[in-house]
């Protein structure tokens, strides 16, 4: 079986299959027995996928090799109701919607909605989050709130990267690729004999690209002219470096040692931000359509991210209990500067200059008594980080003399958490599983804030404001029945949290009053958790003999004081935070895997989504009103699906010939929860705050292709492989995001594209 896509529909923990229940799956595809029995751990045992109550859709690492896929913004919108994207600008920032909830700013004290996971260590900020990892072994989707074993800001749900752990074997690959834009990519792994009880694998790979978009001269004024010095060269290009060192330590059959270190390097500059909307002097430089050429200013154009971290896993097996202890650190420099104009003027150019390091300690036991009949997991969670980012700033230098603002801030974050789970056979159809998770957690702020106009500036150190502090209980329960070894049905509810905290981009500086002297009054007045209680119903079936799995998953979830950033560009580039809004949220998701016969394997997702404010609370006219008929609902498309296909064409000594496929849809959707309706000045009838649907992508299809002949024989033990790949096949070109400056910058907006066509050709051997 060449690809593993696999859904259940209710979520509550993590994992996907042990490596010997996949082995064993694809022999028994292989034999012509169907799909095969795929093995999963997501409540911390092995289990088989179609017996759990969960929502987890799961992709193996020989799907993601013959995809050439090794990060999370290669996978698109790989699970009914998952949409993964590229932040504004950057290259290396993930922005993850799942079921409606996602973080719009990437900042780096803002939390995402949706926990990302590297072998069980917790990635904590969307900025650095996209980064190359050589050797997965499978990607793990759950989809709702992960409150009982993941805890705050997995609200949405999880996404698990999970790596190949050494073998002790001697074994391995490499492989060279080349295609359009001079791209080239080198990939290798090394996995080393044990010796004794000591395994060490190494990985890694190399990748460099040149710019989708080439930089040119003033199209209307050439060189020199008044607008600017133009830049030269591209954008839009790619140079990354990454790697991993993994050793394994078993001085017995009861103890398992892991020890990671994963590095990861992009110097490049970043996606073009084109210029879709904007007043005087842009008007003659905006275009809706893709482009390839685009001039801009001579200012230095760069995103830079170096990661790494170090993480340590030891499993002790004392009879039927095995103990768990998850020990990481990891460390990000993240840098950029961008032309967020989209001309030759210079406008609008920003950057952040961000430090962050995190520490996290994780003990587990999980087991089983009473005759297999109660199986349970109980652990302690502890977090800390540190995350600070300096934001040079400058609008405006097209007509003079530049505005200037500097705006930094930082944060520190301490969180605790314990956590329990039990799964109880009342009859060997029935079973109830209970879960609860209590959290504690305290950040504090900094800030610094300077403009060159009359601006107010403050220096806020660590301490001038009180801490922010949050306790948190959330509860999960399900209730499922097998109806037989092919029909499984479940119900649960679970509760989702995202962490609260300060807004520190903002620029709200009122009068100090006694309740706020710093004058800052969103740092007084920190924002607020978000939570959601999820209700859900799912049936999962495995049909016609084992050869096709077909499961279908309905879900209602209330969202209470949502955190809403809303760009404002006010002052300097910054953002409002509000818990404005209640919402329910409602959808479908159906996921099917069809074997209709050996050589072939279909996979597809469909998803609905329907997303209402209940309310959304804003100041006009200084009165506090209801617009929640009046505000868009950011990344949440009412529909998705995808469909793929793996097909082994022919096999031979020469080797196996196989072609594989995949669509993906993406209706449209909003991407700032602006005004649907807009308010206009009554008499020149001027925008008097954003369109919600100026910042609208209309969606968009993807198909990928790839041609491969595999296993071909070159010497004792050593095979080759030759594809032919192609990306974006049809030339896909609608944005699939948006920076909208607001009414005081002219309405200026500026449009990201997907990545154009790409095809070419990989090479490599394995031993």
């Amino acid at each position: 079986m060449k690809k593993l896509l696999v859904s259940t529909a209710i979520c509550s923990s993590v994992a996907f299959a042990a490596m010997p229940g996949v082995a064993a799956a694809q022999e028994d595809a292989a034999a012509g027995a169907g799909i095969g029995e795929i093995i999963v751990t997501a409540q911390k045992r092995a289990e088989n996928i179609q017996d759990v109550p969960i929502a987890i859709s799961a992709v193996s690492g020989q799907f993601l090799e013959s995809r050439g896929i090794t990060s999370i913004d290669s996978l698109g919108s790989i699970a009914p109701n998952v949409k993964i994207e590229r932040a504004p600008s950057n290259k290396t920032i993930s922005q993850i919607s799942i079921r409606g909830s996602v973080t719009i700013n990437p900042a780096i004290t803002w939390e995402p909605a949706v926990g990302l996971y590297l072998d069980g260590v917790y990635i904590a900020k969307a900025q650095g989050s996209i980064f190359d990892v050589a050797d997965l072994e499978r990607v793990e989707i759950l989809r709702g709130p992960q409150g009982t074993l993941y805890g705050r800001n997995a609200l949405a749900g999880a996404v698990n990267l999970v790596t190949k752990k050494p073998s002790g074997e001697l074994g391995g690959s490499a492989e060279i690729s080349y295609g359009n834009f001079d791209a080239w990519k080198a990939k290798a792994v090394l996995d080393l004999p044990a010796m004794g009880p000591l395994s060490v694998k190494l990985s890694g790979q190399i990748q460099k690209r040149d710019g989708f978009i080439k930089l040119t001269d003033d199209p209307f004024w050439g060189p020199g002219s008044f607008s600017s010095t133009p830049l030269e060269g591209r954008t839009n290009d790619l140079d990354s470096k990454s790697g991993m060192v993994q050793v394994r330590f078993e001085p017995s059959d009861t103890v398992t040692i892991d020890y990671a270190f994963d590095y990861s390097k992009f110097d490049q500059r970043p996606d073009y931000a084109q210029l879709v909307n904007g007043g005087y002097p842009l008007a003659p430089y905006i275009n809706k359509n893709r482009q390839s050429k685009a001039s801009l200013d001579g200012s230095p154009l760069y995103e830079r991210s170096r990661s790494y971290g170090h993480a340590l896993t030891a499993a002790v097996e004392v009879g039927e209990v095995t103990l768990k202890s998850i020990t990481s650190y990891r460390n990000l420099k993240w840098n950029d500067r961008l032309d967020l104009d989209g001309s030759p003027y210079d406008i609008a150019y920003t950057g952040r200059d961000t430090k962050f390091h995190s520490f996290s300690q994780e003990l587990q036991a999980t087991g089983t008594v009473w005759d297999d009949r109660v199986n349970f997991v109980v652990g302690a969670f502890y977090y800390k980080e540190k995350a600070e980012t300096e934001g040079p700033q400058r609008f405006f230098g097209a007509f003079g003399t530049p505005v200037l603002y500097q705006s930094d801030y930082g944060s520190h974050t301490r969180a605790w958490a314990l956590y329990a789970q039990t799964d109880i056979k009342i009859t060997d159809p029935l079973k109830l599983t209970l879960g609860a998770r209590y959290t504690e957690e305290k950040k504090d702020i900094s800030r610094y804030y300077a403009g060159t106009l009359v601006s107010p500036t403050i220096d806020l150190d660590y301490g001038d404001v009180p801490d922010a502090k949050y306790s948190n209980f959330s509860p999960a329960a399900t209730l499922s029945y097998e109806f037989n070894r092919n029909v499984n049905a479940y119900a649960r509810f679970a509760r989702g949290f995202k962490s609260g905290g300060f807004n520190g981009e903002t620029s709200d500086f009122r009068t100090a009053t006694a309740d706020c002297p710093s004058g800052a009054f969103e740092l007084c007045d920190p924002y607020r958790p978000e939570k959601v209680d999820s209700y859900e119903i799912g049936l999962k079936t495995r049909l016609a003999g084992g050869k096709v799995i077909f499961n279908v998953a309905a879900f209602w979830d209330e969202h209470k004081d949502i955190q809403l950033s809303v760009f404002t560009a006010n002052g300097a580039a910054s953002s409002i935070v509000r818990n404005a809004a209640k919402a329910r949220i409602r959808g479908l998701e159906v996921e099917t895997v069809i074997r209709p016969v050996d050589a072939l394997t279909i996979n597809a997702s469909f998803a609905y989504l329907d997303a209402k404010y209940k309310s959304y609370i804003e100041a006009i006219g200084g009165v506090d009103t209801d617009v929640s008929g009046n505000r868009a609902f950011p990344h949440t498309p009412k529909y998705t699906a995808s469909i793929g296909a793996d097909w082994r064409v022919a096999e031979g000594d020469w080797g196996k010939f196989n072609i594989n496929g995949d669509l993906s849809y993406v209706s449209s959707y909003f991407t700032y929860p602006y005004a649907l309706e807009p308010q206009r000045d009554p008499i020149t009838k001027a925008l008097l705050e954003p369109d919600a649907y100026a910042t609208r992508s209309k969606g968009r299809t993807i198909v990928n292709l790839r041609a491969n002949v595999a296993d071909i024989p070159l010497s004792s033990g050593v095979k080759g492989e030759v594809s032919l790949w192609v990306r974006n096949l049809t030339k896909e070109d609608n944005p699939t995001n948006f920076i909208d400056f607001g009414v005081a910058f002219q309405s200026l907006t500026v449009g990201y594209f997907p990545d154009p066509r790409t095809y070419g050709i990989t090479a490599g051997i394995k031993f």
